[in-house]
């Protein structure tokens, strides 16, 4: 016997959204887009937030280096200590490639070797007082 015509009895389109949707659940932010928000003027505004309800912490307590936000300042300082924020530190010290750099990967250029970047934990608010 050959398989059933039937259609419409499981709905596979409600299956491909929840696949999707668990994909994308937990996304965070890229490594080029953490450098970007690393910047100073950047990193300004993303510490010193102003009071938003709709956000872990109020938007109080932030990991830059993460992207994450966290309940109170406790919870920050031990974020910092764990092998997570480590490893994303370690990460963060080779610098974003750049457009320039695709193409030569490409071969439309010379190689030129990638460079390191200073990674440092951000400073908590106690420290810089």
């Amino acid at each position: 016997m050959g398989k059933s015509k039937q259609i419409g009895n499981h709905n596979s389109d409600r299956h491909k959204n929840i696949a999707r949707k668990w994909k994308t659940k937990r996304r965070t932010k890229d490594l080029d887009q953490i450098h970007t928000d690393m910047k100073p003027e950047t990193a300004t505004k993303l510490l010193h937030q102003e009071v938003d309800f709709d956000v872990t912490g109020c938007a109080q307590h932030y990991c830059l280096h993460c992207a994450r936000y966290f309940v109170d300042m406790r919870s920050l300082k031990e974020h910092f200590k764990t092998k997570i924020h480590k490893k994303q530190l370690k990460l963060l010290r080779e610098e974003p490639y750049t457009q320039a750099e695709a193409e030569r990967a490409a071969g439309m250029g010379s190689y030129v070797a990638h460079k390191k970047v200073e990674v440092q934990t951000q400073p908590t608010e106690e420290e810089m007082d």
